[in-house]
């Protein structure tokens, strides 16, 4: 999988929130950024395949207890 370049323009005070965030684990701006877009991307895809999977087998059948109930 090739690289592609994607330039943004942000607030400096956004800026100064990640590079802060960033700093905090360690990290460069750049890799916190795509790293929180990979795991958004996973989260999104996720949620989607759930819903699939409830569509096709019904609410129900999916878990056998809602989170709602575990105490």
């Amino acid at each position: 999988m090739g690289s592609t370049v994607l330039s943004l323009r942000i607030d400096g005070e956004l800026l100064d929130r990640l590079r802060q965030h960033a700093a905090k684990r360690g990290m460069s701006v750049q890799d916190y950024v795509v790293r929180t877009l990979i795991r958004d991307d996973f989260d999104e895809r996720f949620k989607a395949a759930v819903d699939e999977t409830e569509k096709f087998y019904g609410q129900e059948g999916t878990a056998g207890i809602r989170a709602e109930e575990v105490t």
